[in-house]
């Protein structure tokens, strides 16, 4: 092969779909296609075609234009282009436009992609996908099946193996063991009329019956436990093995949109439990100091790595590390309250960012804030301003460090009762500044991480009464999320930072991540939705119609793509022993890694000009 055909042959084997053709074929190609020259302000396709190809172009540019003359994008140097050739979902209609440069393009005759589409599926694939599909299958590409890794990985809901066994609050305990026995299980769910009222395990028969000589023709509610914690189904393996390690329980009720569905027990866990949390969540739930928490917050590092490696997505690393995070968090708050006493009211400890949405990576900055009932007594913050510093101290030792903007409980403006903060809330959504709209976008990501009275509840329900019916606000929220675009130009290429530390990169965090995150945060607040995690947020909008099936699923999937690719980034840096960042080089990507993270930006793209137009977020911006 001489050197003319051997360049043509390692342009088309670095870029897709061509990267899927075996060795063979790729040796044969490049003497198959037709070499074409276009002159600047040529019209294209040409109209001396000889006959209907598939344009792949080497340099130049093409501009596209619909048929009242508008440009509607623009091609280069890689890009396929669309093409009379058959059965091409996405490039069917052979659109008028002309070439914005001197173009050269490589010509692949119609009948000759029919016959690689015929012979190679994963070639023929890239033409029948769409951009969800090729999303999707990216992810399937980067994923693998890990049992090492299956606790941090796989929901609760997935892991309850048996029917649901129940009883009524006037079932004898008698009748109650009985149940259990033929049913051949540890614990007893008691509902009355539909509702779960109580609980019973194989240790309450022993220490609250047999043992205290009760009789067994007693009703169930004697001996049943009536204060439960539960888990949702789509908790994850790991926090539930976190929550049942802080409770020293062995037994938690699972809730679905129907009410129970049934009981993780330890044992479901022993199944799949992964040594990392195993030994995380032990030392963690043992650990007497902040020093020894600083040190095993220093493991997060080799967790994320071991998950990358095992397959874990972006957003399953995600809520692994900030499962880690909650574990840390409620530990902190035990010492502070061992050595400043029982709080004087009940307070609820707030995370925001990254750990509120459970989409942390190793290691965040924090942000959170205080919540407290509203019979706070003036001296009584002074025993709050103390917790919030042990914690926000004891976090900043454990690697998450103070928030550049102070937005943390020690900060006494975020340390405040209900009514204060229903006050915030009403105050930044009648008057959206941009203090407030930034405010917002961090404050509208809280959730609970020590609640023990249920303060959270209240403030959640009025903020999203609130912002429900304010349209303005909204429209205010649409156009600061269009503020973070993508890295992408109009000719599909990168927008890299020129010098610098970080010359030829692209933040993936703040242009790939956070538009998505901006997006998801408004459609949830325009349907008053109360989900936080983001791809949570994304399929309940799709649910409530404010946004549609597929644009919900396209951004879940371009979200996924994404996220994975950040903590792969991240890994490889902590793997070199060089701290971790978001500044991803395009030359670190394969080929084809990179075709679809620009489909996932242009999809972004798309979706934000959607969100725009809706709200006309140009009058707000």
């Amino acid at each position: 092969m001489d050197v003319e055909l051997i360049e043509i042959r390692e342009f088309l084997a670095s870029r897709a779909p061509f990267d899927r053709l075996p060795d063979a074929e790729l040796d044969l190609l490049p003497k198959r296609l037709m070499v074409r020259y276009l002159r600047r302000g040529s019209s294209f396709p040409p109209d001396d075609d000889a006959e209907p190809s598939l344009y792949m172009l080497r340099r130049g540019a093409v501009e596209l234009r619909d048929d009242d003359g508008g440009l509607i994008g623009k091609l280069a140097e890689g890009d396929l282009c669309p093409s009379p050739c058959g059965g091409n979902e996405a490039d069917m209609a052979v659109l008028a436009g002309q070439t914005a440069e001197d173009t050269l393009a490589y010509l692949l005759p119609c009948a000759e992609l029919d016959r690689l589409r015929a012979e190679h599926p994963a070639f023929a694939e890239h033409f029948e996908a769409s951009v969800s599909r090729r999303l999707r299958k990216a992810l399937d590409a980067i994923k693998t099946d890990t049992a090492g890794t299956a606790l941090m990985t796989v929901q609760v809901g997935e892991l309850l193996n048996r029917p649901l066994v129940q009883a009524s609050s006037d079932t004898s305990i008698q009748d109650a063991a009985r149940i259990m026995s033929e049913a051949r299980v540890s614990a007893l769910v008691i509902i009355d009329q539909g509702r779960l009222v109580g609980m019973i395990t194989d240790r309450d028969l022993r220490n609250r019956c047999l043992a205290a000589g009760r009789p067994p023709t007693e009703p169930v509610r004697t001996i049943m436990t009536e204060r439960l914690h539960t888990v949702r189904d789509g908790t994850l393996g790991f926090e539930a093995l976190i929550a049942m390690s802080r409770l020293n329980v062995h037994h938690l009720p699972v809730l679905d949109e129907q009410g129970v569905r049934g009981i993780l027990t330890t044992s479901d866990l022993v199944r799949v439990q992964s040594a990392n949390a195993v030994y995380l969540v032990g030392d963690i739930r043992k650990a007497d100091s902040v020093e020894t928490l600083a040190a095993i917050s220093g493991r997060l590092g080799e967790l994320q790595i071991h998950l990358v490696h095992s397959g874990a997505t972006g957003s399953q690393i995600g809520q692994a590390v900030t499962a880690v995070t909650d574990a840390i968090t409620l530990r902190l708050l035990e010492l502070a309250e061992a050595e400043l006493g029982a709080p004087p009211v009940p307070y609820c400890w707030m995370a925001g960012g990254s750990q509120a949405r459970r989409e942390q990576s190793s290691h965040s900055d924090q942000d959170n804030a205080l919540l407290f009932a509203d019979h706070l007594k003036p001296d009584d913050d002074a025993y709050f301003k103390a917790l919030a510093q042990h914690v926000n101290d004891g976090l900043n030792a454990c690697g998450y460090i103070y928030c550049p903007g102070d937005v943390m409980a020690g900060n006494v403006k975020w340390r405040q009762p209900l009514r204060i903060w229903t006050k915030y809330f009403n105050t930044w959504i009648k008057r959206p500044d941009p203090i407030a709209l930034m405010l917002s976008s961090v404050f509208f990501d809280l959730r609970p991480i020590h609640d023990p009275e249920g303060l959270f509840g209240e403030l959640s329900e009025r903020i999203h009464v609130l912002s429900k019916k304010e349209t303005i606000y909204i429209a205010h929220m649409a156009a600061n999320a269009l503020k973070h675009r993508p890295p992408i130009g109009f000719f599909r290429n990168f927008v890299l930072i020129r010098g610098g530390e970080h010359n030829q990169t692209f933040d993936i965090k703040h242009r790939g991540i956070v538009p998505i995150v901006d997006l998801a945060r408004v459609y949830a607040l325009s349907a008053g939705l109360d989900e936080i995690n983001t791809l949570e947020r994304l399929r309940a909008a799709g649910e409530a119609r404010v946004l549609s099936a597929d644009g919900a699923a396209n951004l879940v999937d371009a979200h996924e793509l994404i996220g994975t690719l950040r903590m792969r980034h991240q890994a490889h840096q902590l793997r070199r022993g060089e701290k971790a960042d978001n500044f991803l080089a395009p030359d670190d990507l394969s080929p084809l890694e990179r075709g679809h993270l620009k489909d996932a930006f242009a999809l972004i793209n798309t979706m934000q000009e959607s969100l725009g137009q809706r709200y006309q977020a140009g009058r707000f911006a």
